[in-house]
């Protein structure tokens, strides 16, 4: 058996190793849109060497990531597996905002780390890690499998990681029977339990109407449409803001959430546009995954019908109003 490369404490006035290890990944520039997926595969590639783990990289036949799995044999491999899933993928920065560069990692004297990723979510798939590494090295060994797994793009919707990953058969032989995810960073010991979840649902609106100069006034234009689904989406989410501060008894995963997150459309300021769209965000209670409040309403602006996953999934809606 490999000796497990494993310092668990740093010496005085020295740093943690583990610490060290979550620096480093959060150096790593996996930052939507143009993710550098392959210096993250490297970098969990030589964390397998060190804690002799299986290592798998699965990929499109174009080259392109779709998972990366460490794998940890139990004794019984024949017992459904145990799966930790985080991902590598983190949103956009906007440097001008930060204090200390987006990806430097720079620790504080009061040992704060700031990172683009430090909470969503490279600590959590680093606590993983940490986690096997003590056992290994306090001689544990599991009677079931585990698998650490890390998906690309689930901050864009996790259509060519997740989604794909579960459809193939090497999803299938791993045998998942339990797995755990994302979940919120906490800084205490108290550990919060939830016994519910919201559905992502990502809805993309296009009005199309008559293009012109502008000078005239032109009726049905695409402007003119998307003013009635901004209106329509803007009531309904003040009708659950209102429901959810009338209410003491609610939470906020008790009522739905929507907001406008991304608007399209006009080449120049004196051309009224033929298209625009609007992207939004909906975080659906389980409430109106059964009402399904929020699809009526947008069928209400369209005679298109729309689809709804229980995982992340992108609908777009044409509006001929």
């Amino acid at each position: 058996m490999k000796t497990v490369n494993m310092v668990e404490k740093g010496q005085k006035g020295e740093e943690d190793p583990s610490v060290t290890v979550f620096r480093e990944y959060l150096r790593i520039k996996t930052v939507q849109p143009n993710p550098d997926y392959e210096s993250a595969v490297t970098f969990l590639q030589r964390i397998a060497g060190e804690l002799d783990l299986q290592f798998q990289c699965i990929r499109k036949d174009n080259g392109e990531v779709t998972v990366v799995i460490l794998s940890w044999e139990g004794s019984d491999p024949s017992l459904p597996s145990i799966m930790l899933n985080s991902h590598m993928d983190v949103v956009p920065v906007f440097p001008e905002h930060w204090t200390y560069e987006p990806f430097s990692a720079h620790k504080t004297e009061n040992g704060n780390i700031y990172a683009r990723g430090s909470q969503d979510m490279k600590c959590v798939g680093i606590q993983y890690i940490e986690a096997i590494r003590k056992l290994k090295i306090q001689g544990v060994t599991l009677a079931r499998t585990l698998h650490v797994t890390f998906v690309p793009d689930e901050e864009i919707g996790g259509v060519k990681g997740m989604r794909e990953f579960v459809k193939l058969d090497e999803f299938k032989a791993m045998n998942v029977g339990f797995a755990l995810d994302e979940g919120l960073a906490n800084p205490t010991d108290a550990f919060k339990i939830y016994y519910g979840e919201r559905v992502t649902w990502w809805v993309k609106i296009t009005c199309r109407g008559p293009p012109g100069h502008g000078s005239r006034f032109i009726e049905g234009s695409a402007a003119e449409k998307m003013c009635k689904v901004v209106q329509s989406m803007h009531a309904f989410r003040e009708e659950q803001k209102k429901r959810l501060d009338s209410n003491p008894e609610l939470r906020l995963g008790d009522v739905t959430t929507v907001n406008w997150t991304v608007s399209e459309g006009g080449v120049q300021p004196n051309v009224v546009p033929s298209e625009m769209s609007s992207g939004y965000i909906f975080l659906l209670s389980q409430a109106h995954l059964v009402k399904r409040a929020p699809q009526h309403r947008l069928l209400a602006l369209s005679n298109v019908d729309t689809h709804i996953n229980a995982n992340y999934y992108i609908s777009q809606l044409v509006c001929m109003l």
